[in-house]
C-alpha cells in the first residue's frame, strides 16, 4: 500500500512539473508569435522586392551603398541589414507574391553571408550593440529556421553584442532597447530559462534614477550631463518597455501592475506633456534630431492603443490621447507641468502649447552634436519659448533657421556662431525653476550666458488664454548687438501691424518698426503694453540640412521656406535694459480689437530684484524674488518675502484661497512669507500665525527635498 502511495505521489509531481513545462512553453510561443505576427504586419512594396533581387551582385552586395565607409557619419550598411529583412518578410508573407520564391530565399542568403563574412563594424557603438543586432534578429524570427545553419550560427555573435554586458547596455532606454534584442534571440533559439530572466530585467528598468533614465519628474536623462533627452532616448525607453508590455500580457511573463502603472505615468505625464496636444513633439525640448527632416513628425496612436491592451489604468487618459493622434479629435488637454529636474517647463490649454527651455549649474544647455547633428544649436536652451497651435508652426524649419533668434532667447548677435565643439556648456547660476499648482504657473532664467559676456532676469507667467513675458537687468559687455526674440516660425499668412494707431498689412521683407502697440501673425498676436521699436523680418530664406547635419545621407541641396521672425533690439553694451510684452494665442483681429488691450494683464513689477504680474480676471499673481521684497497684491493686502523664491497667490474676493511656491535655488527648507491678512493655520506642511502687534500673519512653508527639490508645494488657506 506503501508503495503505491509513494508511487502515485511521484506521478502526480511528475504530471504538475510536466504541466508547469508545457505552460511556460505554451506562453513562450504565444509570446515568440506575436513578436513574428508584429514583424510580419507591414506592407510589402513588390517593386522594391524585385529591384533588391536583380541588383544583388555576386558578392552579396548592393549597389548604391558605401561599404567603405564605416563611421559615425555614414554607415550605410544599415540599408543592407534592412533590405534582408524585408525580402525575408516578402518570402514568408502568406498572400505575397513571393511567398516561398527560391529567387528571394537565394538573394537573401547571398545578402546574409556577406554580412557574416565581413562582419560590419561601425565607430558609432549604437548600431554594433542595437542596429544590426536587432535587424538580423529579426530577420532570424521571420526566416531563420529555413537558412543554412552554418549562416545562422556565424549570425549568432553579431547578435550577440546585444547583451546585458554590452557597454551600451546603461541603466536607461538602451538598456531596455539591448535586453529587447537579447529576449527575441533566446525566443528564437529556444532558451526559455534565461528569457524569463531577461524579461525580469526588461520590467525592472522601469524605475526612477538619480542618474541616468526616468527622472522623479518623469523627464528622462540619457546622459549624465542631465540635459533633457525626453522626447528622444525617453519615447525609445517608454516603446520599448510599451511593446515587451504587449507581448507578455496574458502570460506568465506579464509585467506586475505597479510596474505598468508606473510606465503609464511616465507616459502621459512625462512624453505627453512634452508634446503639442500630446501629439506634437515640442520643437524646444528637442535636442540634435531638429536636424534630421522629418523630427516632426506628429506621433501615431499606436503607443496608446497598445497600453490600453494591458490595464485600465489612466484609461480615458490614454483613449484621449489615442483618438487626438489617431482620430483627430480637438484635446480638452490643460495643465501647466515643470520638469525641475531637467528645468523645462509646458503649458498647454486646448487651443494652444507653449514651453520655457532653461539649464542651471545642475545640468547643461545642450546635447553635444553627436554624430556631427545639431551643429548650430549653441543657444537653444537659453530660456526659449516656443508657441504652437497646431504643432506645424516649427514644421522642418531646422535649415533655414536663425539660431542666434532663437524664439524667447536673448542673444549676443555674433556674425557667426562658434564651433560645435562649443555647444555643450554646464549652466551658471542656480536660480531657475518655476511654479506651478498643475493648472497655472510661472517660469524664472536668472540668466548668465555661458558663451557670451551676458545676463539677464527673464521670467514667464502663464494664465488660460495669455500669457506675459518680461526681462530686466538686460546688460552685456559686448559691442555687439543684443537681441530678444518673441518668435522664429513659419511665415503663414498676412501679419498686421498696429503702430502710430494706424494699422497695415505687412509686405515682405525686412522692417524696422517703430511706437509698435500689437504685432498678428497666424492667430498669434504679440501686446506691447508700451508703445515699442521692433524688428520683423517676413521673406524667403535658404538654407541646407547639411549645414547642421553632417551624415553622409543628409542633403545637400539648397532649400527655400518663408520664415517669419520678430525681435527687439536692446543695442550694443545694453546696461539694465528690460522688455515686456503679452502673448496671446488663437484670437483674431477682431477679438483684440474689441477685448482690453491689456487682457486684463497688470504688470506689477519688473526688476532686477523683482517680477510680478496679476491677472484681475483670474485674481491669480505670480511673483518672482530675486531676492527678499514686498509686492502689493491686492488693494492694501501686501505681500512680503524676507528671501528669494517663486510664489502664486490665487484670491477669492479680499480674501486669500491659495499659494504656491518653489525654491528655484533647490537650496532652502522652507519659504518665510507675510501677509496683512489675520490667518491662524497649523498643518502638515505649513503654518501661518498672526502677529496682533505687527499686524500681519507670518506664514511659513515646508519645501521638498532631496530628489523633489524644485518641485512647488500648495497650500489651501
Amino acid at each position: 500500500m506503501a508503495n503505491k502511495v509513494h508511487t502515485y505521489l511521484r506521478l502526480a509531481i511528475f504530471l504538475s512539473f510536466f504541466s508547469f513545462q508545457c505552460n511556460a512553453q505554451s506562453d513562450f510561443n504565444k509570446v515568440k508569435n506575436r513578436i513574428v505576427a508584429e514583424l510580419m504586419n507591414s506592407e510589402t512594396d513588390y517593386g522594391q522586392i524585385e529591384t533588391l533581387i536583380n541588383t544583388l551582385r555576386v558578392d552579396g552586395t548592393w549597389p548604391g551603398i558605401n561599404y567603405q565607409d564605416v563611421s559615425r557619419t555614414g554607415f550605410e550598411h544599415r540599408i543592407h541589414a534592412a533590405n534582408m529583412v524585408e525580402l525575408a518578410r516578402a518570402y514568408k508573407k502568406s498572400g505575397s507574391k513571393y511567398n516561398k520564391n527560391k529567387k528571394v530565399k537565394t538573394t537573401i542568403e547571398l545578402a546574409l553571408k556577406n554580412w557574416v563574412d565581413n562582419d560590419y563594424f561601425c565607430d558609432n557603438w549604437w548600431y554594433n550593440q542595437i542596429g544590426t543586432p536587432g535587424s538580423l534578429v529579426s530577420l532570424m524570427l521571420i526566416i531563420g529556421d529555413e537558412l543554412p545553419k552554418d549562416l545562422v550560427d556565424k549570425a549568432q555573435p553579431v547578435i550577440g553584442r546585444a547583451n546585458l554586458n554590452a557597454s551600451g547596455a546603461r541603466p536607461s532606454g538602451d538598456r531596455i532597447k539591448i535586453a529587447g534584442i537579447l529576449a527575441k534571440n533566446l525566443l528564437f533559439i529556444n532558451d526559455i530559462e534565461q528569457f524569463e530572466e531577461v524579461i525580469k530585467v526588461i520590467e525592472g528598468e522601469i524605475k526612477f534614477a538619480t542618474g541616468r533614465g526616468m527622472q522623479y519628474d518623469y523627464s528622462f536623462h540619457h546622459r549624465v550631463d542631465r540635459v533633457n533627452n525626453t522626447l528622444s532616448y525617453g519615447i525609445g525607453y517608454a516603446d520599448a518597455f510599451i511593446e515587451w508590455a504587449v507581448y507578455v500580457t496574458g502570460t506568465k511573463y506579464a509585467f506586475s501592475a505597479e510596474k505598468l502603472n508606473q510606465l503609464i505615468d511616465y507616459y502621459l505625464d512625462g512624453i505627453c506633456k512634452t508634446m503639442v496636444f500630446g501629439k506634437y513633439p515640442d520643437f524646444g525640448a528637442k535636442n540634435r534630431s531638429i536636424s534630421r527632416e522629418g523630427d516632426l513628425d506628429p506621433s501615431g496612436a499606436g503607443a496608446p492603443e497598445k497600453l490600453l491592451q494591458t490595464t485600465n489604468y489612466r484609461k480615458n487618459e490614454l483613449k484621449e490621447i489615442a483618438d487626438i493622434r489617431g482620430k483627430s479629435f480637438k484635446p480638452t488637454l490643460s495643465h501647466a507641468t515643470f520638469y525641475w529636474q531637467s528645468e523645462h517647463f509646458t503649458f498647454q490649454r486646448p487651443d494652444f502649447f507653449t514651453s520655457v527651455r532653461m539649464y542651471s549649474t545642475r545640468n547643461d544647455n545642450m546635447e553635444q552634436p553627436y554624430n556631427s547633428e545639431g551643429l548650430l544649436n549653441h543657444h537653444r536652451g537659453d530660456g526659449t519659448n516656443h508657441i504652437s497651435l497646431t504643432g506645424k508652426e516649427y514644421y522642418d524649419i531646422a535649415p533655414v533657421f536663425d539660431y542666434q533668434k532663437v524664439p524667447g532667447a536673448t542673444i549676443v548677435q555674433k556674425p557667426a556662431l562658434p564651433s560645435e565643439n562649443e555647444i555643450q556648456k554646464t549652466g551658471i547660476t542656480d536660480f531657475v525653476g518655476a511654479v506651478t499648482d498643475g493648472l497655472y504657473g510661472a517660469a524664472v532664467f536668472d540668466f548668465k550666458s555661458p558663451h557670451d559676456p551676458l545676463a539677464a532676469k527673464k521670467a514667464w507667467f502663464f494664465f488660460d488664454e495669455e500669457y506675459v513675458c518680461l526681462g530686466a537687468g538686460i546688460s552685456s559687455e559686448s559691442r555687439l548687438n543684443v537681441a530678444t526674440t518673441l518668435n522664429q516660425c513659419l511665415w503663414n499668412g498676412d501679419i498686421i501691424v498696429m503702430k502710430d494707431n494706424a494699422r497695415s498689412i505687412l509686405e515682405k521683407g525686412e522692417h524696422d518698426l517703430k511706437n509698435v502697440i500689437w504685432i498678428l501673425h497666424d492667430r498669434i498676436a504679440y501686446i506691447f503694453p508700451d508703445p515699442v521699436s521692433v524688428n520683423l523680418n517676413n521673406q524667403k530664406v535658404s538654407g541646407s540640412w547639411y549645414t547642421i547635419n553632417h551624415q553622409s545621407d543628409s542633403p545637400k541641396d539648397e532649400i527655400t521656406k518663408e520664415v517669419f521672425k520678430l525681435w527687439l533690439d536692446h543695442g550694443s553694451q545694453p546696461e539694465n535694459a528690460t522688455y515686456q510684452y503679452i502673448v496671446v494665442p488663437s484670437v483674431s483681429e477682431q477679438e483684440i480689437i474689441a477685448g482690453n488691450s491689456n487682457r486684463n494683464i497688470e504688470i506689477l513689477i519688473n526688476t532686477p530684484e523683482v517680477q510680478a504680474v496679476k491677472h484681475s480676471g483670474l485674481d491669480i499673481t505670480q511673483i518672482v524674488f530675486y531676492r527678499a521684497g514686498e509686492v502689493l497684491i491686492s488693494g492694501g493686502l501686501k505681500l512680503v518675502s524676507d528671501g528669494p523664491g517663486l510664489v502664486m497667490v490665487k484670491m477669492e474676493g479680499q480674501k486669500i484661497k491659495t499659494i504656491s511656491v518653489s525654491d528655484p535655488t533647490r537650496k532652502l527648507g522652507k519659504i518665510h512669507l507675510s501677509v496683512q491678512e489675520k490667518m491662524e493655520i497649523r498643518a502638515k506642511n505649513f503654518k501661518a500665525s498672526w502677529d496682533e502687534v505687527k499686524g500681519i500673519s507670518e506664514i511659513v512653508i515646508d519645501l521638498p527635498q532631496t530628489v523633489y527639490a524644485g518641485k512647488s508645494v500648495t497650500i489651501e488657506l
